[in-house]
């Protein structure tokens, strides 16, 4: 079945453009290469690149990025914005790389769009080194069980705004559209990504939710009134 990407992936790169969006440009990007830089990895993996957006910043710092995306339009993309790099039309739950090829496994935003995420890590810790870093972000839970109902931010009868979701717990998907994007998204409990990370031997090494910390002062405010997002850092022993 579908997941919607390939029907969207024109939408998505146009909403993208060269900066990225509202999260990426101004949430996440600065958290996540701050933990890049902080060692020196000369090898990555980026799970569900899209069209390669993040391949170019690692890139941009020394390392040598592979990207792997299941939609060929996104992939086909990437390598026209970067006919050098290395992408492949590869899903996540099954790398095709030997076991430890990389020293640093990225999903960026990526495990929302993943129907077997057990697999999908177990494979991510596979091909990740020894002493290697996987690096994660991801919908915080309550964002993704606010969009899994179609819930989000509401006005209160004494007018209050507050950003509402129900059925935390309950695993789902669940189609989304904005901007002409139509995508199915996995809501998961914090507690669903942590047992499966935990089960591969893995060490959590760093925990943030990071807060927007420029843009558009209106968005901003909403960014920091909750965590829109969260970052996730295992290392492999």
């Amino acid at each position: 079945m579908s997941n919607g990407w390939e029907e969207s992936a024109q939408a998505w790169i146009d909403s993208q453009g060269e900066a990225g969006d509202f999260g990426r440009q101004w949430v996440m990007d600065a958290p996540m290469l701050a933990r890049v830089t902080r060692r020196p990895f000369r090898r990555a993996l980026d799970v569900g690149c899209g069209e390669g957006r993040f391949c170019r910043m690692l890139k941009a710092r020394g390392i040598a990025a592979v990207g792997i995306d299941p939609a060929g339009a996104l992939i086909n993309r990437a390598w026209a914005l970067d006919p050098d790099g290395d992408y492949r039309v590869e899903a996540a739950e099954a790398i095709g790389f030997d076991d430890g090829a990389f020293d640093l496994v990225v999903s960026y935003l990526s495990l929302i769009d993943i129907p077997d995420l057990a697999t999908a890590i177990r494979e991510m810790a596979r091909v990740l080194a020894p002493g290697g870093t996987l690096l994660i972000a991801n919908l915080a839970g309550y964002n993704s069980a606010a969009d899994a109902n179609g819930l989000g931010w509401v006005t209160l009868a004494d007018g209050r705004r507050v950003h509402a979701m129900d059925d935390y717990l309950e695993e789902r998907a669940a189609w989304i559209e904005w901007r002409g994007i139509r995508i199915r998204n996995w809501h998961r409990p914090l507690g669903t990504y942590m047992t499966l990370l935990l089960e591969q031997g893995l060490t959590l090494t760093h925990f943030a939710e990071p807060a927007a910390h420029g843009g558009d002062p209106v968005r901003q405010a909403l960014y920091r009134r909750a965590p829109w997002f969260l970052m996730m850092e295992w290392t492999k022993p």
